[in-house]
């Protein structure tokens, strides 16, 4: 697990670890552990939106120079997978082709709207979360909890190579459950910290809305392109922490 905490993080985040040995049980281990990396890039935002108050910054301009610095922390990994992924399905074009497109260096017109409409709404919706800290890091926890389901025993790889062969098919769904478990009850217990049992209900929601959104997601990729890519696994992480910002705007 230690191994596959440090590949997590090294694959999720900018944060330089020594090298270790890949293999498909690292790679699972990676995956199950995913979602403790959102406390590194959920935290250090949170800690721009503490500073920025300290500041007497707007709440929107806190916002978008917290969703900035996670942007900064994955070096936009994520970001980029959601505008490839939004290119190769918006193409209409068959799997092989989209497929193409989306390992293509360029961006084109859908992913252009897709990360423009995306990270303005993770602003606003950040901007009017009534404890912004505790939901940014619900936000980026939630999004790297779907990645454990991509990367389930049901779902292929769309072609050979690259991240998504890597990981695709070896989390075993009880695993991946356990996982949901632990972090709907850690989300709850930060909603009940701030908010009292209300709170505690609307944080355990938003990461079932999030994962919700990022499985219908899965379901249309791997039914349009045969299976999972490392693009589509990042634009999971985007949508699924985006959806549960939004659980939580006011």
């Amino acid at each position: 697990m230690i191994a596959g905490l440090r590949l997590a993080v090294t694959l999720l985040t900018v944060v330089p670890l020594p090298p270790g040995g890949v293999d498909r049980g690292t790679a699972r281990a990676a995956m199950l552990t995913a979602p403790a990396v959102g406390l590194v890039t959920g935290g250090a935002a949170a800690l721009v939106l503490v500073a920025g108050d300290a500041a007497g910054l707007s709440p929107l301009l806190r916002a978008a120079l917290a969703v900035a610095a996670t942007a900064v922390l994955t070096r936009a990994l994520h970001l980029d997978g959601l505008a490839d992924l939004a290119d190769g399905l918006g193409s209409g074009r068959p799997a092989a082709e989209a497929l193409a497109i989306m390992k293509r260096s360029d961006i084109g017109p859908f992913g252009v709207v897709t990360l423009l409409l995306t990270l303005l709404v993770q602003v606003a919706a950040l901007a009017s979360a009534p404890h912004a800290a505790v939901a940014v890091v619900i936000g980026a926890v939630t999004g790297r909890a779907a990645l454990p389901w991509a990367c389930r025993d049901a779902v292929p790889a769309a072609r050979p190579g690259g991240l998504g062969s890597l990981v695709a098919g070896t989390v075993p769904t009880r695993n991946a459950l356990l996982v949901t478990g632990l972090v709907v009850v850690g989300a709850a217990a930060a909603g009940a910290a701030v908010s009292g049992p209300g709170g505690a209900a609307r944080t355990a929601a938003a990461v079932l809305v999030g994962l919700a959104a990022a499985a219908l997601m899965l379901r249309h990729a791997v039914r349009r392109l045969g299976g999972v890519t490392g693009d589509v696994l990042g634009a999971l992480v985007e949508i699924a922490g985006t959806a549960a910002l939004v659980t939580l705007a006011r």
